[in-house]
């Protein structure tokens, strides 16, 4: 249970990879203008990097590993959570018409984002097992859509603000995001 826990600690806070490990920049940043559309890119990111962890998981343990193709474990590790991505933006598409719009092209870019192939990996290389390893993506998807909804709230309340002409949108948004990167580095002694 502690294993658990430290990883539910350590991936949301600790070691988020947006404010600690800097993973994951782009869509932070393109899509955290309005909180709606960052909760939907959020829940967008945690089904795909949880469904990935579990995934990419069973084709290192079971595929990978055993015939000794551990030299192919990015391209996996790629086509994985392509075909993730892609089941993600068909059932947007379906459910939420306006969600998907509303994300327009990072959705897509989910493929390429890199916290996604990042916490896959780490899942492998810290060792965990098949439980350990999608709740470790769980945990580090909460941590990216943590940031992200942080950061849309902010710069929602900063579009209604009286903020000086050079840092109205996206120079107060990185300022901000850099604020916040600060202050999740004040958790660093957590575990």
């Amino acid at each position: 249970m502690s294993t658990f826990l430290a990883i539910l600690v350590g991936q949301i806070l600790v070691n988020n990879y947006v404010m600690c490990q800097f993973f994951g920049i782009c869509p932070f940043l393109g899509v955290s203008k309005k909180f709606d559309t960052a909760l939907g890119m959020g829940l967008a990111v945690t089904f795909v990097i949880t469904v990935a962890s579990f995934i990419t998981w069973l084709v290192q343990s079971f595929v990978l590993t055993p015939f000794h193709l551990e030299y192919l474990q990015t391209i996996a590790f790629i086509l994985v959570i392509a075909v993730l991505v892609q089941l993600v933006e068909m059932a947007l598409k379906k459910l939420s018409y306006s969600l998907y719009q509303a994300l327009g092209v990072y959705l897509p870019l989910i493929t390429t984002n890199c916290v996604v192939l990042a916490v896959a990996i780490n899942n492998i290389t810290d060792g965990y097992n098949l439980l350990e390893s999608t709740f470790s993506g769980f945990c580090s998807a909460l941590g990216f859509t943590l940031a992200l909804l942080l950061l849309a709230g902010i710069r929602e309340r900063m579009e209604v603000s009286n903020m000086p002409k050079w840092m109205q949108g996206f120079p107060g948004a990185l300022i901000m995001a850099g604020l916040m990167a600060v202050a999740f580095m004040g958790f660093g002694g957590l575990i």
